[in-house]
């Protein structure tokens, strides 16, 4: 956990944004709880990427802690109608983190709220069971969503790549788990895991979303960022690794949005722009990040007609790197 006084009843982070729903655009309310953290970080198995333990609490928070949290997060809330989405650097579902009195306190409690059109909450795919679910439908009967960190279709890229513990099978048995019983899918992927070259890392995204297209209702491509104290952080500090350019979340937005017109296909590039995070050539950066935001909301593929000279030395990365063995050509 980062260093610095702990505050068990006050959550780790909270924001106010936009969201594109089916019916249209929403005002969300995010909050990110400061629980235990997610066990299998805890177990020492963390994925490669992942450095959101160090905003885990010391200690196990109390329910009434919890619940605390999740109401000093609400004091944010924007005007009129708004969706929450409540993430907790784990596993909402798991009773381990999330203690059921707290969980079902804090459904309850958006439940009961006329402002709340809709309630989505993350989770692994090992954690969405009938038990759970049900649980879940006895205390919330608006829209609810789990979404899961399926990363790619492609198991070995999953498992070696990523480090994430699961099968695709474990997505796909999940979401016909919540499916019945009526809460739907967001599906995220990670554009550019460690060991792939830009090339295998779009294509591996473009096939990711068609294998989870039938599975669920929004795809949300997270693109790789260097967070602190992981596995990836050392791999750019020794040149062996580069994020994804924001070029090929462009492509990958295209040419999902194009494979599945009826579905919400989003991005966030968090950290875009810096050498931590997607970059192009500096110049451009902020430029293409607001048109992959802009596309997000609006799902108007033409919000994605950006362009700039390095697009050019993108494309030549991306031809490259696949007889380069991965190693990126251009940092």
């Amino acid at each position: 956990m980062r260093k610095g006084t702990y505050f068990p009843d006050k959550p780790a982070a909270v924001w106010v944004s936009s969201d594109r729903l089916t019916d249209g655009v929403v005002r969300s309310l995010t909050m990110i709880l400061r629980t235990y953290g997610c066990r299998r970080c805890r177990d020492g198995q963390g994925c490669m990427m992942c450095g959101f333990i160090r905003d885990s609490a010391p200690t196990h928070p109390s329910p009434d802690d919890l619940v605390a949290q999740f109401e000093a997060a609400m004091v944010r809330r924007p005007e009129g109608r708004f969706m929450v989405k409540i993430f907790t650097s784990g596993s909402f579902p798991d009773a381990a983190e999330m203690p059921p009195a707290a969980g079902l306190e804090i459904l309850r409690r958006l439940d009961a709220d006329p402002d709340v059109v809709k309630v989505l909450i993350e989770t692994r795919p090992e954690f969405v069971t009938s038990e759970a679910m049900a649980d879940c439908r006895q205390v919330i009967h608006k829209k609810l969503e789990v979404a899961i960190g399926v990363e790619t279709s492609n198991d070995r890229i999953r498992l070696d790549c990523i480090n994430k513990g699961f099968l695709f099978e474990g997505f796909v048995r999940a979401s016909r788990v919540a499916h019945q019983h009526d809460v739907t899918v967001k599906a995220y992927l990670l554009l550019k895991p460690p060991f792939l070259s830009e090339g295998v890392a779009i294509r591996d995204i473009v096939r990711s979303a068609r294998d989870v297209s039938p599975y669920a209702e929004t795809i949300s491509i997270n693109l790789c960022n260097v967070q602190n104290g992981t596995f990836v952080e050392k791999l750019l500090r020794r040149g062996d690794y580069r994020p994804p350019w924001l070029w090929s979340a462009v492509s990958v937005l295209r040419q999902a949005k194009t494979e599945n017109p009826d579905m919400i296909v989003t991005s966030d590039p968090v950290g875009a722009g810096s050498r931590h995070g997607p970059h192009n050539c500096g110049k451009c950066d902020s430029e293409v990040a607001d048109a992959i935001n802009r596309f997000s909301i609006s799902q108007d593929l033409g919000d994605l007609r950006v362009s700039c000279d390095c697009e050019e030395l993108w494309q030549k990365a991306v031809e490259l790197e696949d007889v380069s063995y991965g190693a990126p050509l251009v940092h």
